[in-house]
């Protein structure tokens, strides 16, 4: 016969301090299973909800193509990513009630006047309304840097590692060949433009 103490089975009060707690939390009852089961499915059903309910707006295709338009302008590009310019523009609208107005804004400037240069826009832009110039900023800052309302949009892709490509690779794993930062770098030309828009307040960020 099997014995017991205290109602408990020998291999139990038999065991090592540590054993009776293991043995303790594996022991699962059908009604904690259910209870575990119903409470994961509720959350993930709230957290689908809250992340709806956060995440940007798909742009229509007018803003979307006016944006775009002011973006190869500010950049000086003939051709942008679409897919990263509609992430872009959904994360700016986003972070702020007033930028799709601001961003119609440009886009009727930008119609009106017919600019040939990046610089010139810029400038008339900050002239005609001195708030733009926060959306040109944030508009150059999520090309280049690929960064829009707080969240990093794009990496690899952002346009500050398209312009020394063939200098400075993405910090990530290396992709030259071995030892490829023994040899010398290629000689960048000094920039001799001025700027386009009024300086503003340093911001340093965490790093």
């Amino acid at each position: 016969m099997r014995q017991t103490h205290k109602g408990q089975p020998v291999a139990e009060w038999c065991a090592s301090p540590n054993a009776m707690r293991l043995n303790k939390l594996l022991r699962m009852s059908r009604r904690d299973v259910l209870l575990g089961g119903i409470g994961l499915s509720v959350a993930s059903t709230t957290g689908a909800a809250l992340a709806a309910d956060t995440s940007p707006a798909t742009p229509n295709n007018e803003d979307l193509s006016g944006f775009m338009q002011v973006s190869q302008r500010l950049t000086d590009r003939d051709t942008l990513n679409p897919q990263i310019g509609a992430a872009l523009y959904a994360n700016i609208v986003h972070a702020n009630a007033d930028r799709k107005d601001k961003l119609n804004a440009l886009h009727a400037l930008l119609e009106r006047e017919k600019f040939t240069t990046a610089s010139a826009f810029a400038h008339a832009a900050e002239k005609s309304d001195p708030k733009l110039k926060d959306v040109i900023h944030e508009i150059l800052t999520g090309w280049y840097r690929g960064i829009a309302d707080g969240k990093v949009v794009v990496y690899r892709s952002a346009l500050m590692f398209d312009i020394t490509k063939d200098a400075v690779y993405p910090k990530t794993y290396a992709t030259g060949g071995p030892f490829y930062w023994t040899s010398k770098p290629p000689e960048v030309a000094r920039p001799k433009g001025h700027p386009a828009l009024s300086a503003s307040a340093l911001v340093i960020e965490p790093t």
